[in-house]
Formats: C-alpha cells, structure tokens, sequence
C-alpha cells in the first residue's frame, strides 16, 4: 500500500467518526498526489486536485513547500492543469500566508517575464509574512534599480497590505447562546483530557462543551435559526474563559461560530464573539485578539447597593445582583463597530468600547494581531530602505504619561523593554506598549499548535533577540501512551531544529526530562526587569513579569522576539504582623485573596491587573507559590519586589540549576544556556556592587489599590473549595470561596490526597517526608487511609532530595515509584491506599491523563479546583478537589478526613513550614 492508499483509508476512519480528510501536511503524500495530478488517465487525478486544492496546510509545513513549487511550474507554463490556471496558480499563492509561497512570488516578480511579474507582484503586495531572506531579496533588486521590486517596497511603505482590507462591518448581528452560569473554564472549550487532539482543528472540536452533544446541537440549530448572524457564546453571572488562555478553546469556539478565514484552507476559522456578565479572563481576552474576535464585558448583573452606596448583601454575606438587561439564549443583539455600543432593537444597552478599541479594530480587520504586528514591522523596514518618515497608516499607540508620577515595577520594565515609542517619555498604566521579550516557553499540549502556529507564519528560526525559550514534556509526563509517543518526539524535533532548549533531545543524547515548564522557566529567568512569555496560565514568574499567553502569542514571541500588550493597572500588596510557626505560606497565599476580598466588599481588584507583592525576604522558588496563585486570582501577572540579597540567593539557585541542564548535554549550539548563567552572575556583580539594585517601584508610584494582608489574622490552614453544592450554580467552582480548617470539623472525608503541580517546590517535599517521620514517631507506623499521589515538579528536585536522604525517606512510605526506564503506558483507573512516587510533572493537575476516580473528595495542592479538571462527577455524588497547604493534603491521606487544628498542629510540630516574614525595609525607590 503507498501513501495515497494509506491516506485515503484514513480518510474512510475520519469518516466513520463524522469527520473530514486531515488536512495535508506532509512533502511525500503531496508529491504523491501532484504525479497523480500530472497523470490524466489516473483514476484518483479528481480527487487528487481537490486534495491540492482545499486540502494542504500553507505557511512552512513540507507540503506548503511542494504546493509552492507545483504553482510555480503552472503560472510558468511548464505544467499544464486544466484545472488550475496561471491566474488560478497565483489566487493559491495568496492564501499561503508566506514561506514557500514568498520566496516562489519573488522568484516570478523579479523574474524575467514581465507579464507573470506584474501579476505576481499584486500578489506580493497583499502579503506581510515576509521574513530577513525575503526583504533582503527585494532590497537588493531596488538598489540593482528593479523597477517591479521599487514598487512592491513603496506599496508596503504605505501598508497597501491593510489599507486596502474591506474595512469592518459597521453591524455585527449576534444571537447569543448562554454557555454556563458563573464563570467558565476554558476547560469546558476544549477539555484538557482531549489535549493530544489539539493540531487536528476538527478532531478536536468535537470536544466542545466537554463533548455535551446536546449543546452543541443546540448551538448548531441556533446558528441554522439565524444564518445570517454570528453566534455569541456568553458566560452568564460570571467570567468567561478562566483558567488559562487555551488557544484550542478560541479555536473551537471559532470553529463552530466564527468565519472561514479561507476556503483554500480547511477547520482555521477567525472572528468568535464571546461575552461574560464579569467580562473575559485577561490572558483568554488576549486569544480572542489574536483571531480577530471580539470580547465584550456585558455587566448585564450589577450589585445591589443601599442609600449610603455600600454593597447590599444575602445571609451569606454575598453580594445580591439585579438583572439590568437579558442575554437568554436566542437573544438578537447588534454590535455597532463605529458608535461602539451594544443594542438591541435599535436601543442601547452598553458601551463596548474597550473591546473595540483602535488596535483591536485594527485586529479584526485584518484578520487577526499576527498580520498587523508582521505589517508594522513590513512598513518600517520598507520605509527604511527607501529612505523616507513611516505615513501614519496604523492607529497611534496609546501612550499615557503622568508628570510627576512615579512608576510602579511593571511599568518600570515595560519603558526599559519598550520599543517604537516616542523617545524619552515615560510611559504609565494604559498605555500601548511593543516590548521586546526575553524568555519564552512552549509546553507540550499547546505545542504542536505553537508549531502551527510557526509554520503558517513562515517562521523558521527563533528571534535573536529571546535570550533563552524552552519546550516542555510535563503535561504529558505521566502517560507514556501512543497519542505522547506519536506527538511529543514530533513537537520536541521541531522545537529544537528552531532554536529551543527542550526536554527531550531528539537525538536521545540526554535523558527525557519531563519538568513542569514553570518550574524551569523560573530557574532560566535571571533577570528581574525580564519579560516572559509563556504557553500557559501559569507562567507567572517571581522574577521578572511573566504573562501567560496562548500558542499564537508564544509563536509571535518565538519568531519576533517582540509582544505588544496595554501596561496594565498594579494592585501594591503588602504584609504586616507575624505568622504563627504552624502555618505554611501556601495559607498566606488564600488568605491574601480572602482578605482582599473582604476589604473590598467582594469586589476582585485583582482581576485583570498585575499584583505587585512585596515579598522580601523569600527566595523564587516558595515566591513562585504566591505567583503562581495569582492566575486563580484572575490577575493580569504578578511581579515581586525583593530585597538585594534575597534577589542573589535566588539567582544563584538559578544559575545552579540551568548549570546541571548544561551537564546533562540540553545546551545548543548557540550556547543560550551558558549565555543565562552569563546573565546571573552579571546581576549578581550589579547587586553585590550596589551598581543596579533590584526593582522597586517609585514610593510616589500610583496604584489601582493596596492591600496589606494581616498575618496576626491567619490563624488556621486555609482552604479553596469548590463550594460544588452551592444553591447560586454561578458560585461554585470560583477560586474565591477560601474556609479555614475548621470549617470541615475534622469530619469531611477525603478519598485522594495530591501533592504535586507548579505550587509546590522543594520544600514541600521534605515537608512531606518529615511529617511522614512525625507521624511514625507518634503511632508508631505510616498507614494510608486515602491514596497519596505525589509528583515532584522537577528531576532537579528530586536529584536533590537524594543528596540530602530525603527521597530515601520517602521511597520508604511509598508503594509506587516511578521508572523512567519503563514509563506508564496507560492512565491509572483507581488507587490504592498508599503513597504513590509519580514521575515529575504535571500529573493530576492538568485532568488529560491522570484523574481521581469519579465523585472523589480531593484534597490537593495543585491550581485547578474546576468542575471535571482533576475529578468527574458520578451519578451519586460531585467530584470536588479542595486545594490546601501539603501539611494539610498529607494529613488528610492519614487520617482519611480533613483534620483537626490540633491534629494538624501536632503533625507539623517541629517541622519548619516556611521562614516567610514581612521585609523591615524599604522596598521602594
């Protein structure tokens, strides 16, 4: 059988599974079917220019790259399809976004035929991923006096590329489809258990709705109801798209809603609309910008307040909202592109403004942020060579400048990082800022499409402007199954032939290393005024100012080396009082998002802006708890403010670790990891020397609020519930309901303990094995009344907790450890009760491996406490995961129920949780 027979007989398995042929990917299958093409007589020659046709993937991909060339041969004659014409040849080339596509136009515009050279040159002209190769190509044909090439340089000069795009329509008709009450998970867009079916767009939008066929027909019969409107996905009483920025999840909703972005190219659509009553979760918000698609903050529920203004409250001490206009499902609205309002039957009923903003705009006319930001930088290199001032084509960035206002540490780092702004203003809050990036990372379920991503815009070598990026293996760590064996080596070939350091060589000359990506990128981030950007909601570091993204941005970040973002709004948080010896800092973390709340009537002033937590005295890795949490807060990012010598300590454990990825053979050929540990001990000489201290905001910087968390007040571990019976459905599954342990009584049973997930570092494990000793030392043995899963986020911190005897402590209590030589092959199904050693990595956290069994209580220290994500429900009962302190999930696995404080108290005794106290200096400049 040959390649053609193979695809064509999985085409006939897509089809009994309702699907579509896989679109073309590969050099060999495409050849295979140009030959047939080329043979008039061959029974599958139709078929086959249909494949050519409608069914190959443009941008880098091989196929792209033989599709380029088979055009090429027809606009010149030198093969002959009566299908495909020399004009049709061309109109293919356009929609190939670049790469192959390019580089064959250049070939026809400064070729000898001046016909195809016009031709091809109108093309040209409404392209923008051109890379250095290409603008190279027609500089030097300008300067040799080309005129054809002097023509394509002054159209892009004047960005003809976007000026001559339809412009956006003025109506947008919608009709709206309620998609939950309370906040939605990008979860339910795209579940994380369907990760492995990211890269095939139409595969993986059946996932929808968590597979709920019932909602998507209902979806599906309202888009037949009103087909000439656009769907609106709204999240009712709640937020849309928390969790994480899930690119797979805009890619379903614009799948099943949104607008073909090109009939030549199958199951990529751009355009959703999507809405929430508390508006979108910022780093979601970025995704739909990224696809041309419009978020809109409804604020359809608004608080109930009394005569002196104060927040009217129930019996539970939860504000009461009232209904100031309805979205029920079948809802016709219309959004007004130019008087920026949101109407329904010619009366207005809000002000969307902020989703339709200049840039924004800009987006959706063309389609999308990636042609607009590949388009800046296509005029201003155009505008160089030619020797005159750029012509205002695009919207002005906003720039907001505040005379006599200090800068908080965010905009500290976007003026240092800032680029294209006017020179020597100082930049606030609000403003529209490019900045270069210096630390990207990519992890495995969002990979393959960041590798798509690369490939459909012609992108084939990381920026030299990133100092270090890095691909990940840790969310498909647990299970070495067939979609990870099929997958991974695939991504990680990719990633590494682009320039990224990746956690498995594709070569196998060191071994698989299935870290947790944010636990890495917060080792290889040296730099406190850095920039990161990553391919998840967690990539929130506690040096420097990271922001999660989705695959499209960190494949921008990759291929540019540039990101452009509003600076956002800052939130100062700082403490007072002193903690008590039994307490973990992983309560401080609850309890600063419990006490925010209450200082502000249950407003989240949080949500969508940067925390700036003065933390001090705590080195990066037991920070990176607190940063971490700060996505579960609905905040933009997170930036701590350190002392001096906590700052080198941090560094120098840094420069540790990325030292031990050098011996392991993970450096490249460019050096970019020694080039890190370059970088530390730069820091390290400017801090020692006092030549540049650590960041501090200014102390007449100007913020959304300050917080200052009480720790006289934390006088018990802390825990987020998931609230999973709450009678108010928008009330449950929020990160925002935080109960003290005694809350439970000592009597809420518990069937899984989980330790493991970005939040928890090396601490925690020995942690864990001296409560383990305590416990021993107590009742004379270690018996397991819950099943413990534990994994290490890191091979480091496990290496390390060999060194120092503590993993022999913890073998010792386990009835499971993991072997890298014999990776599980199959999710586990149940648990026994006992302490599991799982291989580092995301585990139970992400829900697309590993999960509890339906309808467990679990107790866990990871991220995710949403409906499905780490447990199902069963027909009896809810699943719930409640996300404590480790002290509080190991106890919990002893005993089988949620502790007593002085159960707690007495497992803990001895045991130093952490050595986090209030800076007494001054943390501002």
């Amino acid at each position: 059988m040959n390649i053609y027979q193979d695809y064509i007989k999985e085409i006939a398995d897509r089809k009994d599974q309702g699907l579509h042929p896989k679109p073309i990917d590969g050099a060999e299958l495409l050849s295979a079917i140009i030959a047939q093409i080329k043979d008039i007589d061959n029974p599958d020659r139709d078929d086959s220019v249909n494949f050519f046709i409608y069914n190959v993937l443009p941008g880098t991909t091989s196929a792209a790259g033989v599709k380029a060339q088979f055009l090429k041969e027809i606009v010149l004659g030198e093969s002959i399809v009566k299908e495909i014409t020399p004009a049709f040849a061309l109109e293919q080339l356009s929609h190939m976004k670049g790469g192959p596509s390019v580089k064959v136009l250049l070939d026809l515009a400064l070729g000898e035929d001046a016909a195809i050279a016009e031709e091809a040159a109108k093309v040209l002209k409404t392209q923008v991923f051109l890379y250095e190769a290409d603008t190279e190509r027609l500089e030097n044909a300008f300067k040799a006096g080309n005129t054809i090439a002097k023509d394509i340089i002054e159209s892009y000069a004047k960005a003809e590329f976007f000026t001559k795009l339809p412009d956006v329509e003025e109506e947008i008709e919608v009709v709206t489809y309620i998609a939950g009450v309370g906040d939605i998970s990008t979860d339910l867009l795209s579940p994380g258990a369907d990760a492995h079916s990211r890269s095939d767009r139409e595969l993986h939008g059946q996932c929808m709705f968590e597979h709920n066929k019932d909602m998507q027909n209902e979806l599906l019969a309202l888009k037949e109801q009103h087909p000439d409107k656009r769907v609106m996905l709204i999240a009712e009483k709640g937020t849309m798209g928390v969790g994480s920025s899930r690119m797979s999840g805009v890619n379903n909703v614009a799948l099943w809603t949104g607008v073909p972005f090109s009939k030549y190219v199958p199951f990529i659509n751009f355009a959703p609309v999507i809405a929430g009553t508390n508006g979108i979760a910022p780093i979601f918000l970025t995704t739909v910008s990224v696809t041309g698609g419009i978020g809109i903050d409804l604020k359809n529920w608004i608080k109930q307040t009394d005569a002196e203004g104060n927040t009217i409250v129930d019996e539970d001490g939860e504000p009461i909202l009232k209904q100031t206009y309805a979205v029920d499902t079948g809802t016709v609205l219309t959004i007004n592109t130019k008087t920026k309002k949101l109407y329904k039957d010619g009366e207005e009923l809000k002000d969307i403004s902020t989703a339709l903003t200049p840039p924004k705009m800009e987006f959706i006319k063309a389609g999308g942020s990636y042609a607009v930001v590949f388009g800046k930088k296509l005029q201003t290199l155009a505008c160089k060579i030619l020797g005159i001032d750029i012509p205002q084509v695009y919207a002005t960035s906003k720039e907001v400048s505040i005379e006599g206002q200090g800068l908080t540490a965010v905009e500290k780092i976007f003026n240092k990082n800032a680029v294209g702004t006017t020179p020597g203003k100082t930049l606030h809050a609000g403003s529209n800022v490019r900045v270069e990036v210096n630390i990207v990372g990519s992890q495995d379920t969002t990979g393959l499409m960041t590798s798509q991503e690369l490939e459909m815009m012609a992108a084939t070598v990381i920026s030299p402007i990133v100092d270090g990026a890095y691909q990940s293996g840790c969310h498909t760590a647990s299970v070495w199954d067939d979609k990870s064996k099929a997958n991974i080596p695939r991504l990680m070939s990719f990633m590494n032939d682009f320039g990224l350091i990746t956690g498995r060589d594709p070569k196998g000359k060191y071994f698989p290393m299935t870290d947790v990506i944010h636990k890495v990128l917060n080792d290889i981030t040296v730099g406190d005024w850095d920039i990161i950007i990553g391919g998840d909601s967690h990539t929130r570091m506690s040096k420097g100012v990271a922001f999660g993204a989705d695959s499209g941005t960190v494949a921008l970040a990759l291929a540019t080396g540039e990101a452009t973002m509003p600076i956002p709004e800052s939130v100062k948080v700082t403490f007072k009082g002193q903690m008590k010896s039994y307490m973990d800092f992983r309560d401080v973390v609850h309890a600063t998002q419990q006490q925010m709340l209450k200082q502000f009537g249950g407003e989240n002033v949080f949500q969508g802006r940067i925390i700036e937590v003065h933390i001090g005295t705590l080195t990066s890795d037991e920070a990176f708890t607190f940063t971490d949490w700060t996505a579960e807060m609905k905040a933009k990012a997170s930036i701590c403010i350190s002392e001096d010598d906590t700052l080198i300590e941090s560094l120098e454990i840094a420069k540790g670790r990325i030292q031990i990825m050098i011996d392991k053979g993970m450096d490249n050929a460019k050096h970019v990891l020694q080039g890190l540990v370059d970088k530390a001990n730069t820091r390290i000489t400017e801090l020692k020397t006092g030549i540049k201290p650590a960041l501090r905001p200014d102390a007449n910087a100007k913020y959304h609020a300050e917080v200052i968390i009480d720790l006289d007040e934390i006088s018990e571990p802390m825990i987020a519930d998931p609230d999973v019976n709450n009678e108010d459905v928008s009330k449950r599954y929020t990160h925002d309901n935080i109960r003290p342990l005694s809350y439970y009584g000592g009597t809420k049973k518990v069937d899984l303990g989980f330790v493991g997930s970005c939040m928890v570092h090396k601490g925690d494990m020995k942690i864990l094995a001296q409560m383990l000793k305590n416990i021993e030392a107590q009742q004379g043995k270690v018996e397991f009344k819950a099943p413990l899963v534990v994994a290490p986020p890191t091979y480091n911190i496990v290496d390390e907790l060999k060194a120092e005897g503590d993993w022999e402590v913890l073998v010792r209590y386990s009835g499971f450890e993991f072997d890298d030589n014999a990776p599980k092959g199959e999710a586990r199904t149940g648990y026994e009760n006992m302490l599991y050693l799982e291989r580092p990595g995301c585990n139970l956290c992400m829900g697309n491996q590993e999960k509890a069994e339906p309808g467990d209580t679990v107790m866990a220290t990871s991220t995710r406490l949403f409906q499905g994500r780490v447990v199902k429900d069963s027909g009896e009962k809810k699943g719930e995961s409640l996300l404590s302190s480790t002290p509080v999930v190991v106890l919990s696995t002893i005993l089988g129920r949620t502790p007593t404080l002085a159960e707690y108290e007495a497992a803990v005794d001895g045991i130093v949780l952490t050595k986090f106290k209030p800076s007494t200096k001054q943390l501002v400049r």
